[in-house]
């Protein structure tokens, strides 16, 4: 919940959450945002983060390089007679992982969903585009309730369904920008069934076909969210309201999708701030 699909749509770690917690999430933010920059190309220039990581600056632009090195790195957070990782953004995950108890899956879970967009561009079946998001999005869910020490079997299923439901509503919103990176993440098999080609995602504004493709995702989405939100039931406190930002964060991203009429090829629809606080008092009031 705390990858690209929730914190462009809710604060990653607001004010309300206690201050080890914050800091613990912020910890596993990072370790995600950079991952993401491995995988999409978006590193900061010159080359620092491949030097830290082992190898040569000029090998800052071979993805698949970085991403071995840095999985080479993780490993050494979890190795207890090492000497410890050499990426600083790894040495402040470290304490993370030794206090709360968490294990190396989810990390590197979100390291093989980038390996992934490396090779894959296209995804045939929405079943295709679950086992990326399995990947992709999950992990960080899972972290979360890792982090707050409230992981059971059934938050996990329920965590699962938000962030699936998350990572979704970004590719809803991020059809045009994704496509600028030549990846597409709406199913191929719903691209026919509604009859949308490749093409018709780079135009300006959206065709009448391209809209009720992507009301159509939108509409999954929705019930993947509803499906998870007995998770913001099932805590309290704090915590509570934090979930309930998340889900309510993807409900207003989607109310942003319906009142741009499906239409998300000019840009990514935004919820307003005050569009996502009543989608957060909504989603506490269903489920508090």
């Amino acid at each position: 919940m705390l990858d690209k699909a929730a914190y462009e749509n809710f604060p990653v770690a607001p004010f309300f959450v206690p201050r080890a917690w914050r800091q613990d999430l912020m910890a596993v933010y990072g370790y995600a945002r950079l991952v993401d920059d491995i995988g999409d190309g978006d590193l900061a220039p010159g080359g620092r983060d491949a030097e830290l990581l082992g190898l040569d600056r000029e090998q800052s632009d071979d993805r698949p390089a970085m991403l071995d090195a840095f999985e080479a790195d993780l490993r050494r957070v979890f190795d207890h007679g090492g000497t410890g990782p050499r990426h600083p953004l790894l040495m402040r995950l470290r304490p993370t992982v030794r206090r709360c108890g968490l294990t190396p899956e989810p990390f590197l879970g979100l390291i093989e969903a980038n390996r992934q967009d490396q090779r894959v561009r296209r995804y045939e079946t929405y079943a295709d585009l679950l086992a990326y998001c399995e990947l992709s999005a999950n992990p960080v869910g899972r972290l979360v309730l890792g982090i707050t020490g409230t992981a059971s079997p059934e938050r996990i299923r329920r965590s699962d369904a938000v962030c699936t439901a998350l990572q979704i509503v970004e590719h809803i919103q991020d059809v045009a920008e994704d496509l600028r990176r030549d990846r597409v993440y709406l199913p191929a098999e719903d691209l026919r069934r509604f009859r949308v080609a490749v093409p018709d995602l780079a135009r300006p504004t959206a065709s009448a076909s391209v809209r009720a493709l992507v009301a159509f995702e939108a509409e999954r989405a929705g019930r993947l969210l509803n499906e998870g939100t007995p998770l913001v039931g099932s805590v309290h406190g704090r915590l509570k309201l934090l979930l309930a930002g998340f889900v309510g964060g993807g409900r207003a991203a989607l109310r942003a999708v319906a009142a741009a009429g499906h239409d998300v090829l000019p840009g990514p629809p935004k919820p307003t701030r005050l569009s996502m606080l009543r989608a957060v008092g909504a989603t506490l009031r269903r489920e508090g």
